[in-house]
């Protein structure tokens, strides 16, 4: 049965009440536009809002960059991940027949061909992505997404290579992309924080950043504002269907019913969807960052995100500081954090900025990215009447959260479903 024979209207005895778990970019922006269809909404997070890896990311709302992770050039990244520790990509050395059935599945599909398949399906919703924020802006959320050029710095001209075959090719997928070349002095007058080791820049319009933190939390204090239940630290224990809706057994606590379920929990939600039908592997592909001081106050705030593409470390503005981030290390969905992941951006960065500060480290922070063996987000109804699913967008959550939220909401309003949809079926 087709995604699109499974959807119904949500509906109940009065205003439909829908009951969204996980309090991220993706749950509360799913939130968020079901009130916009005039459901009454409960939001469920087992931490705090934005305590997954909606904090202590990047930020970039970056249409332009949201591509499948199924690069062919990860195939050399996962040896190397194995052969050195500084590796951005990181893989345990303990056994994990699970994790390694899910990367045997994950390099299959690294192929020039897999790859634009699945970046076709991308197109639609990135083309729509920054409206959904405007939507969010324009409708109350006391929050700022800022207009950026993303700024891609390579240390040795010839490693812009890589990053040029990638933006062709997503021309020919569809997508316009507006780049061009950054030469030495505009680069230095512009971002002074490069380092002046740095060989070749290309600059990357039309995207935007936020400070996710505290962009999550305003979407939380709206959707709160605007009739919104946030029933937090209370974790779900399994779901109970009904004729007339769905319940949440808890943990903890009471158990809280509504009309339909929208589970948005992240690297967590094979927990609950599995039993629903949603059976295409995740793993959590952990990011860790830290912000560090810029020394030279002529340079604060750093005016956009730099990227280093090569040593996959990305940089963005963070008040007068600068947020420094990399890494996808395949560990436990919650194992602490590991120091040495922090150390290895460290080794990797010192070369590409100056005039920061690496001693001078805060909020230091790991969050578990929600990646699915074949590099699609799960955004819709579940094979169990009212229970749908929105989330597995792996790094792309910022960018595609709002839009995913606001589809998926329409969706359930209607019961028709966007064909923007139609690629992330999550019983596919």
């Amino acid at each position: 049965m087709s995604q699109l024979e499974r959807v119904r209207p949500v509906s109940g005895s009065g205003r439909p009440h829908v009951v969204v778990v996980g309090g991220g970019m993706v749950g509360l922006s799913t939130a968020w536009f079901l009130q916009e269809h005039d459901m009454d909404v409960t939001v469920v997070e087992r931490s705090g809002i934005a305590a997954g890896s909606s904090w202590g990311n990047a930020g970039w709302i970056s249409p332009g960059l949201a591509v499948p992770l199924s690069d062919p050039s990860v195939l050399k990244y996962g040896l190397k991940a194995v052969l050195d520790p500084d590796s951005p990509l990181y893989l345990p050395l303990t056994p994990d027949p699970q994790l390694a059935r899910f990367l045997v599945g994950f390099a299959r599909r690294c192929t020039p061909g897999q790859w634009m398949a699945t970046m076709r399906k991308y197109v639609p919703i990135n083309r729509r992505s920054l409206a959904a924020y405007d939507v969010l802006e324009a409708g109350g959320v006391k929050a700022i997404s800022h207009e950026a050029p993303i700024m891609a710095a390579f240390l040795r001209a010839a490693d812009a290579k890589g990053l040029e075959h990638e933006v062709e090719l997503i021309h020919e997928a569809g997508l316009d992309l507006d780049t061009r070349e950054v030469g030495n002095a505009e680069l230095r007058a512009e971002l002074p924080i490069v380092s002046d080791q740095v060989e070749r820049a290309i600059r990357i319009g039309g995207q935007r950043f936020i400070d996710p933190g505290a962009y999550v939390a305003a979407l939380g204090d709206a959707v709160r504002d605007r009739g919104g239940r946030l029933v937090i630290g209370s974790n779900v224990r399994a779901l109970r269907h009904g004729h007339e809706g769905v319940t949440l057994e808890m943990f903890s606590g009471e158990p809280i019913s509504g009309d339909a379920v929208v589970l948005a929990t992240g690297a967590w939600l094979p927990d609950l969807a599995k039993a629903c039908g949603v059976r295409v592997p995740m793993r959590a592909g952990r990011g860790y960052s830290f912000s560090v001081a810029v020394t030279d106050p002529a340079n604060r705030p750093v005016p956009s995100p730099v990227y280093f593409p090569y040593e996959r470390v990305a940089c963005t503005p963070y008040g007068d500081r600068l947020r420094v981030g990399g890494t996808m290390a395949f560990e436990d969905t919650d194992a602490p954090l590991n120091i040495e992941r922090v150390d290895a951006i460290v080794k990797s960065a010192r070369p590409l900025l100056s005039g920061v500060d690496w001693d001078d480290r805060e909020d230091v922070w790991v969050g578990s990215r929600p990646v699915t063996v074949d590099g699609l987000p799960f955004i819709g109804a579940t094979k169990v009447p009212r229970v749908y699913v929105n989330g597995g967008h792996g790094m792309w959550g910022i960018t595609l959260g709002p839009l995913s939220g606001q589809l998926l909401a329409q969706a359930m309003a209607t019961g028709e479903v966007p064909p923007e949809l139609a690629p992330f079926d999550p019983t596919r």
